[in-house]
């Protein structure tokens, strides 16, 4: 980043290259279409080149602070539109016989609607820590919320989607 701060557009590649595909995860899971997550994204490593000069690693890490822009981009956008399901793009599961790839497929389409109906701030703290691998921090620094708060999130996420999904995995 000290590099990108004084211009060094090789430097501002090399993060654009390791962190796109991650960003892109996370704007797909909480809820953006693929083409809007790809605009997200590029929305987010602009601002990053723009205001290069304010992120301090005081306040985290870089893909903290890129989390943060990338997730405070999401929210705006899904309160002006309405998302689809981001099951799409999910890497196609191996070939099995059709009754238990039908039943796979249908209990991952029940959990993918379960984590959409959560709220936002649910399903954003799920999303980061559960799929993403950040860490309960970082996630916390990312939605600029204590760590008790995301862990109270991911409890209550949990919670409702147990009680949601009761009747699925009652079919085991």
């Amino acid at each position: 980043m000290e590099r990108v701060v004084l211009g060094d557009h090789g430097a501002f590649s090399q993060l654009v290259r390791r962190h796109t595909p991650r960003m892109y995860a996370i704007a797909r899971r909480i809820g953006v279409v693929p083409t809007e997550a790809e605009e997200i994204v590029q929305e987010a490593f602009l601002r990053v080149w723009v205001n290069a000069a304010t992120w301090s690693p005081q306040k985290g890490g870089f893909a903290v602070w890129l989390g943060r822009i990338v997730v405070n981009l999401c929210i705006d956008r899904l309160r002006r539109d309405r998302y689809e399901p981001w099951g799409d793009d999910e890497p196609p599961m191996p070939t099995a016989d059709l009754e238990s790839v039908l039943f796979q497929q249908q209990q991952a389409e029940q959990i993918a609607r379960a984590v959409e109906e959560l709220p936002m701030r649910q399903r954003t703290a799920l999303v980061l820590c559960y799929y993403e691998g950040f860490s309960n921090a970082e996630a916390a620094g990312i939605l600029e919320i204590s760590v008790s708060a995301l862990e109270a999130l991911l409890v209550r996420a949990r919670r409702s989607l147990r009680e949601r999904l009761a009747p699925l995995i009652g079919t085991y």
